[in-house]
């Protein structure tokens, strides 16, 4: 507006339109700084997983926003093949079906440029999960099947109370929570006579055998997953009880029992205590005929040094004396007791006393250390036959062992 200072005063105007000229000078925003984006396995080719959106807050050209993914390649695999998006709106799909069990998750990066000059970009991290499904069933693997489920086993029917008769164990190629097993009975043909842990699938006996239990038991134990719905697997076992190990055994070998129980070490055993009995018989009775022997007296010993010479009424022969007179006894006996034995018997024509004097090395001595020796001697083959005997006992217990043992 132009006005003058005249009176009146005059004036004009003139419009003048002003226009502002857009500048490229903001950067496309994503909404989120981080995507993490769960996709259940066993999707389907070409679903949509997410929309990944960015904004520009230009105008025109400025504000037009192009998307696509960084290029990263894993295991020899771009990521243009395994998804893909929407130049235009940011959609992101998957191009093929992921399984959990191979393929874990992913992580790469999406760009948002803008259509400015010089074109402004920005990215964001995008984490794609793989959930997990259940979709497998459990695998018994144990105990091993040759054909079909049915597994056949033996068992001593005298097995005790809680022992171990078979152990169920299943796999589950599922992860996480669908994969835990747990074992139940299907079927039980007596369910007083088996237990089954429900957590590692071991089967035990709750009580022993009874002759009123069937010899064959049959058991249906179900393996199932913890998955919704929960899949499973199941095995048959049957069990045929049998009397012992040691009966079987015995029913297998075609030895005769009896020679298994009269052997050539039997026959020794028995001539080796027969030997020594014998033996202990003839030394008692040895030691009674010599104890019940009568003494005879000796013939008189050769004349010595050590005789005594009565001055009295006494005649010598040899080492005897023969007197009447105490006197002289007592000295006789005193002078004959040094390795001598002393022998008094009365004079067959008088009332004295003939007392001699005879080494301990003749006459009656001699017979009795012939009885000890003979004594000695029957102790001596008695004590060897008894360590025979014994020898003879353990080698039969061993080799009696040892046969059990084969």
């Amino acid at each position: 507006v132009v006005t003058d200072k005249g009176n009146p005063r005059l004036s004009d105007n003139e419009t003048i339109t002003v226009h502002l000229l857009v500048v490229n000078d903001n950067a496309p925003q994503f909404l989120q700084t981080f995507y993490t984006i769960p996709v259940m396995e066993n999707n389907a080719p070409g679903a949509l997983l997410s929309s990944l959106t960015a904004v520009d807050p230009d105008l025109h050209e400025n504000q037009y926003l192009v998307y696509f993914i960084i290029e990263k390649e894993i295991v020899n695999t771009s990521m243009s093949m395994l998804f893909s998006i929407n130049p235009e709106n940011g959609n992101l799909y998957a191009l093929k079906t992921f399984d959990c069990e191979i393929e874990k998750e992913f992580l790469f990066h999406i760009e948002a440029r803008d259509s400015g000059v010089p074109p402004l970009s920005s990215n964001v991290t995008v984490h794609i999960i793989i959930m997990d499904q259940n979709d497998n069933t459990p695998l018994i693997v144990s105990p091993w099947r040759a054909h079909g489920s049915v597994v056949e086993e033996k068992i001593p029917r005298s097995t005790d109370k809680g022992t171990l008769i078979a152990k169920v164990i299943a796999i589950d190629s599922d992860s996480v929570h669908n994969s835990r097993i747990t074992y139940q009975f299907l079927h039980n043909t007596d369910a007083t006579l088996f237990s089954l842990d429900q957590y590692n699938g071991e089967i035990r006996t709750m009580r022993m055998f009874s002759y009123r239990d069937s010899r064959h038991q049959q058991l249906v134990v179900i393996a199932k997953d913890n998955g919704e719905p929960a899949l499973s697997a199941t095995v048959t076992i049957k069990l045929s009880t049998v009397e012992t190990a040691l009966k079987t055994y015995a029913d297998m070998t075609e030895v005769p029992l009896a020679y298994d129980i009269f052997s050539d070490l039997n026959l020794y055993l028995v001539i080796g205590l027969g030997s020594v009995s014998f033996l202990l018989l003839i030394t008692i009775l040895v030691t009674i005929v010599l104890k019940c022997q009568k003494t005879k007296p000796s013939k008189a010993a050769p004349p010595c040094r050590n005789s005594v010479i009565s001055e009295r009424n006494s005649t010598i022969a040899d080492s005897t004396l023969v007197s009447n007179d105490a006197y002289w006894y007592s000295l006789f006996l005193a002078e004959t007791r040094k390795g001598k034995l002393v022998v008094r018997q009365p004079v067959p024509k008088g009332a004295r006393y003939m007392v001699s004097s005879i080494p301990r090395s003749t006459g009656l001595t001699e017979t009795s250390d012939s009885a000890a020796s003979t004594l000695q001697v029957g102790s001596d083959i008695f004590f060897f036959f008894s360590k025979l005997s014994y020898y003879l006992t353990l080698s039969y217990c061993c080799g009696t062992s040892k046969n059990e043992k084969q």
